[in-house]
């Protein structure tokens, strides 16, 4: 070393500067109260906007199933109308019907067991739905049921046929202003 730049080293030829800021990170253990604090309260702030996005996203999803199922339902109970009562002109009825239907299925699980094909020897079935599709917003399989004798917005089923479903649940959807049961 030159006599003329100051030694920084101490007796034991170890760098002092060093030495001193090593001590400095060795002394700290884990972390304070504060520090502590101000972490929590990130994550409680973060977790007050993340939980209501959450809750909004699962019940936007179950509205859209609801839609897709009430889709699904309706459209086989028309399919099954238009099998026995067709629209077209001059066409013939693919299955018989009970008196006093209208040619809307009698329940609602006739579009899954199906009904005989006029003129099948063999017996074969038309099928309408594979199953019953689950209600998102009650959890059930469970719909409320009008038939085409019932007021349109009638609660009860007068149980002659099946002419449209509905969500038992009286609940106010996302929008703010419509009931599940209205849809």
């Amino acid at each position: 070393m030159s006599a003329a730049s100051p030694s920084t080293n101490d007796v034991a030829g170890r760098d002092a500067r060093s030495t001193d800021f090593q001590g400095f990170f060795q002394k700290q253990k884990g972390l304070t109260f504060v520090e502590m604090m101000v972490v929590i309260s990130i994550i409680m702030v973060l977790t007050a906007i993340t939980l209501p996005v959450a809750k909004f996203s699962v019940t936007r999803h179950r509205e859209i199933e609801l839609r897709r199922n009430l889709r699904v339902i309706r459209d086989a109970i028309d399919a099954y109308h238009e099998a026995a009562v067709p629209s077209t002109q001059g066409a013939t009825p693919r299955i018989q019907t009970k008196f006093g239907t209208d040619g809307w299925p009698p329940k609602l699980e006739d579009l899954v067991e199906g009904e005989t094909l006029i003129g099948d020897v063999k017996g074969k079935k038309l099928r309408f739905l594979r199953r019953i599709p689950l209600d998102p917003i009650t959890n059930s399989f469970e719909w409320g049921l009008r038939s085409s004798q019932d007021d349109l917005d009638s609660k009860s089923w007068g149980g002659e046929n099946v002419w449209d479903v509905y969500c038992k649940a009286h609940v106010l959807s996302l929008d703010g202003v419509t009931y599940y049961d209205e849809w």
